[in-house]
């Protein structure tokens, strides 16, 4: 599958320090300094609709990842999946009456062209769950082998019991998990499981529902396996981030994990990470709420992507917060700030404000201590300070690459 169009990204003269992160299956900040390219997965979209504040938060938060080990000095190979076949897309072609494929494709293409105008940097492989069946074959047959497989019925379960580490990396008692696991897509009450977490890696064949030819009957992948059948092809085994919203902490991610481990032996990913949940009117944003700022209709309406991306980066990644216009209005107003004070040429010493901007972001993602820094040098350069006693000459050229390249903002 086709990702979207990279932005430029510039070289800067100076290296970022290590990034360090937090994971969240230990709880602690761990330095993340790869051997070689560094590996990072990131769970993409199901695209029944797309791209709404909550999507964007995550994507834009882990593209700072992304760019805190580049300007670190690393290569980086980063992969993400599309959902391009699920139950929630099918729900709702069947709802609008449109072709289920026309459907993904369109929201797919809407989701390359917001990613671009936040300018995220694409991954190296953007995998649909379609294309992927061979995959998810091949790792359900080395389930297989292993004995962590079983019938239901046409669909066929893994066995969570099979792997030792189950539950490691949410760190969820099995209350929690069996209370996530009927929220978020699992079927705790089915009958004939042998344990009510065991998750689906192949649904059989139903009447009006899309399948593909399998050795265990026609069918389609469940949803935890697709991403672990891509991960494991692109990255290989303990590869550095597992990324996504927190609401994937469990079962998604715990169940990818699963998969792999049984499978392979080996440790799934170094580190999970997870961006928070961003709400709207009071509550999370969901389309069961209808409570969704979308960026295409905010990109329509005329808003600087650019003001955009800043409302995000206001925010720490890990945490929850609520989306407001005034946050919005107040990034379009300082998009213009910073513009102004850019476009002076000269300003306050900037060599301090690249420090802190690097510092920052290689400090488990804090960008808003980086863009505190950036308000501050403009305050300084628009005289709401005072201007420093020395001018920096040379000072919008040296910041403008590194909001580019570390903060994603082409000012």
């Amino acid at each position: 599958m086709r990702a979207w169009n990279a932005p430029g990204l510039p070289a800067l003269p100076v290296s970022g320090p290590p990034v360090v992160l937090h994971d969240t299956a230990t709880g602690d900040k761990i330095s993340s300094q790869p051997d070689g390219a560094a590996r990072l997965y990131v769970c993409g979209i199901t695209p029944y609709d797309a791209t709404h504040i909550g999507h964007a938060n995550t994507y834009v938060a882990f593209d700072l990842l992304n760019r805190a080990w580049r300007t670190a000095g690393h290569d980086v190979q980063y992969v993400q999946n599309v959902t391009d076949v699920d139950d929630p897309l099918l729900e709702r072609a069947d709802k609008v009456g449109v072709d289920w494929v026309e459907l993904a494709e369109r929201e797919t293409e809407l989701f390359r062209k917001d990613m671009e105008a936040l300018r995220v940097l694409p991954p190296v492989a953007y995998i649909g769950a379609v294309e992927s069946i061979p995959l998810v074959i091949d790792l359900i047959q080395r389930l297989d082998a292993a004995g962590s497989i079983y019938r239901v019925e046409q669909d066929l379960y893994f066995s969570v019991t099979a792997d030792p580490a189950f539950g490691d990396e949410s760190g969820y008692d099995r209350e929690t998990m069996l209370r996530f696991f009927g929220e978020r897509g699992g079927d705790p009450d089915r009958a004939g499981k042998k344990d009510p977490l065991d998750c689906v890696v192949w649904r059989g064949e139903r009447d009006g529902e899309p399948a593909w030819d399998s050795p265990f009957g026609r069918g389609r992948p469940g949803w935890h396996i697709e991403c672990a059948a891509i991960a494991l092809e692109h990255l290989g085994t303990a590869f550095d981030v597992q990324a996504g919203g927190s609401d994937l902490v469990f079962p998604h991610h715990e169940m990818c994990a699963g998969h792999v481990q049984v499978a392979t032996g080996e440790r799934f990913a170094a580190v999970y990470s997870h961006a928070g949940m961003v709400a709207y009117d009071g509550q999370k944003m969901s389309k069961s709420l209808g409570n969704l700022v979308f960026v295409s209709a905010l990109r329509n309406s005329d808003i600087d992507p650019m003001a955009i991306r800043l409302a995000l980066l206001r925010h720490h990644y890990r945490t929850d917060w609520e989306w407001t216009d005034a946050q919005l209005w107040q990034a379009v107003d300082d998009v213009a700030s910073w513009r102004r004070a850019l476009a002076l040429g000269a300003g306050a010493p900037a060599a301090p404000v690249v420090a802190e901007v690097l510092a920052a972001l290689a400090d488990d993602l804090d960008a808003p201590r980086a863009t505190a820094a950036i308000d501050a040098w403009v305050a300084a350069t628009l005289g709401t300070d005072g201007l420093a006693d020395t001018s920096d000459a040379e000072a919008a050229v040296t910041l403008l690459p590194v909001l580019d390249a570390a903060l994603g903002l082409a000012l």
